[in-house]
């Protein structure tokens, strides 16, 4: 079988089933496994956004959104070259990767016959069942049985341990400027690692939101989990806004591409991170480079 994978988080399940040998097609945000990008073939490329400010990122997308323009681009006869018998894409979120729309205008322009899956989970079951779909689709469902066991399973024990502990208020800054809120699996996370979110919602798309709302929200952490940005990445972006933060409560960077917005098997370390940022006297420190306290 031969796979391309238009979601950095699918190349993650593929790989966790074994069938990394069968990926052929990428994207360019397909960074881990590490291997996955010099394996197979980059079929999607997108907006280059280097040396950007989140405020200036954020300006760029608006107005490509509003314009019409794509935000990413399928390589046609790359796509061709690679002949690929799945395809997996998304429709949730056009910001993050390619719309399924433009996957299959792509593939009746190629006459390519591919099957192609959508991945659109709005919230943690969602992303559990996903896995245990394309495994069943890609024809490995012991794989996929097992992977969702031992999730389910780490999961489990996460909640035992914070059942009757404290929890406190937690508010997930997903982007710093303009400041948004939390959606999605999001809330569920800082459920799951023993927290109550705010100004949060779940299955719901993140949104922008004021600052005084935050403060009026009364959190007593917040993390900063900005899309597309790792440990370090976020920790500079909270940095520039802990001015804006209320004070005297704790503020954390963590690596938000890895664990927290990919809807992929890493969800679950990211309920770990949380529950060590959260409870560290039972969970322990979260390793640095994960998570950063920046105040």
């Amino acid at each position: 079988m031969r796979i391309a994978s238009l979601l950095p988080s699918a190349t993650e399940i593929v790989y966790d089933l074994g069938l990394g040998d069968q990926l052929v097609g990428v994207t360019f945000e397909c960074d881990y496994p590490p291997i996955a990008r010099s394996a197979a073939a980059i079929v999607v490329g997108g907006l280059e956004t280097g040396g950007l400010t989140p405020l200036e990122i954020d300006d760029l997308v608006r107005t490509r959104v509003a314009a019409g323009d794509v935000l990413y681009s399928l390589d046609l006869e790359r796509m061709r070259s690679i002949d690929p018998d799945v395809v997996i894409t998304q429709d949730l979120c056009r910001v993050c990767a390619l719309p399924s729309g433009q996957v299959d205008e792509a593939m009746a322009a190629l006459g390519c016959h591919a099957t192609v899956i959508t991945l659109d989970p709005t919230c943690l079951a969602d992303v559990l069942a996903s896995i245990t779909m394309l495994a069943n689709t890609l024809g490995v469902p012991d794989a996929g049985a097992a992977i969702r066991t031992e999730l389910d399973r780490r999961l489990d024990h996460v909640a035992g341990l914070v059942a009757v502990r404290p929890r406190q208020r937690v508010f997930v800054l997903e982007w710093c400027d303009p400041p948004f809120s939390s959606g999605h699996w999001i809330p569920e996370l800082v459920s799951a690692a023993g927290g109550m979110p705010v100004l949060a919602d779940v299955g719901a798309s993140s949104r922008q939101v004021e600052w005084q709302a935050i403060a009026d929200a009364e959190p007593d952490v917040v993390i900063v989990s900005p899309c597309g940005f790792g440990t370090h990445g976020s920790a500079v972006q909270a940095r520039s806004v802990l001015d804006r933060l209320p004070p005297g409560i704790a503020v954390w960077a963590v690596d938000g591409n890895a664990y927290v917005v990919r809807p992929g098997p890493r969800l679950v370390d990211g309920v770990e991170l949380f529950a060590c940022i959260l409870h560290p006297t039972i969970f322990g420190a979260p390793d640095a480079d994960r998570a950063e306290q920046v105040r």
